[in-house]
């Protein structure tokens, strides 16, 4: 097992692992006990009282935080010619249909959200080997395949974020950086938390929020007490 560095224990030290901390008290703490020199994302971790393999419990969706993620989203737009200077004015990264569906094949994938519009999607779904894997897929779902491209590329610069629970049950969802005040950061963690509550599937049984863990990229986990959700 790797050593822990100094800072490392001290931040250790200051968890205490067996107390379910309040939100608002995770998002304090989360702060002091980030270890990164650099202003790092903070994280959410929520296990789910659902299972995945149903249909109806395969939870995703988007929530728009209030103070954004901290981090500019580079976003591809795959539109036919006469909507590529509309989605560059609406804040679009890289614009285009056959050239970028080109250079998406031969693995190029620099960019963090892809929109798509309903027509090119015959060329686009084409790419599912190399964006289905890093969750980069559009669509209709999460509002990233759509005839209006200009309001998804606003939607996603403006702080929009998409989520969708893992094979175990788990979603991770960044809701800031360190950088952040405790108060940002309650606010996103609410935004989100708030909207996986609204989601219940009516057929999930037994508790629906089993744990919530708040951690920074290099800090140790931080239990939330799930009552103290508002």
């Amino acid at each position: 097992m790797a050593k822990l560095s100094k800072a490392r224990k001290a931040a250790e030290g200051k968890v205490d692992a067996e107390k379910q901390y309040a939100l608002n008290e995770a998002m304090a703490l989360v702060k002091q006990v980030n270890t990164a020199k650099f202003d790092a994302s903070v994280d959410v971790h929520v296990r789910l009282g659902i299972d995945p393999r149903k249909a109806d419990q395969a939870l995703r969706g988007t929530v728009t935080l209030p103070h954004g993620t901290g981090k500019t989203k580079r976003v591809l737009a795959f539109v036919t010619p006469d909507k590529e200077q509309e989605a560059l004015d609406a804040g679009a990264d890289f614009v285009g249909l056959d050239d970028m569906v080109s250079k998406v094949t031969e693995g190029w994938t620099d960019f963090d959200v892809v929109v798509a519009m309903p027509q090119t999607m015959a060329k686009v779904g084409r790419l599912g080997r190399v964006l289905g894997p890093r969750g980069l897929m559009p669509n209709p779902k999460t509002g990233t395949v759509t005839m209006d491209v200009a309001q998804a590329i606003s939607d996603v610069k403006g702080g929009k974020i998409a989520f969708r629970v893992d094979k175990f049950g788990i979603i991770h969802s960044s809701i800031g950086r360190v950088g952040f005040s405790p108060e940002q950061l309650l606010d996103n963690a609410n935004e989100l938390l708030g909207t996986l509550v609204r989601m219940k599937p009516s057929s999930a049984k037994g508790t629906y929020m089993k744990s919530v863990v708040v951690a920074s990229t290099m800090s140790p986990g931080i239990k939330v007490d799930p009552k103290t959700i508002a």
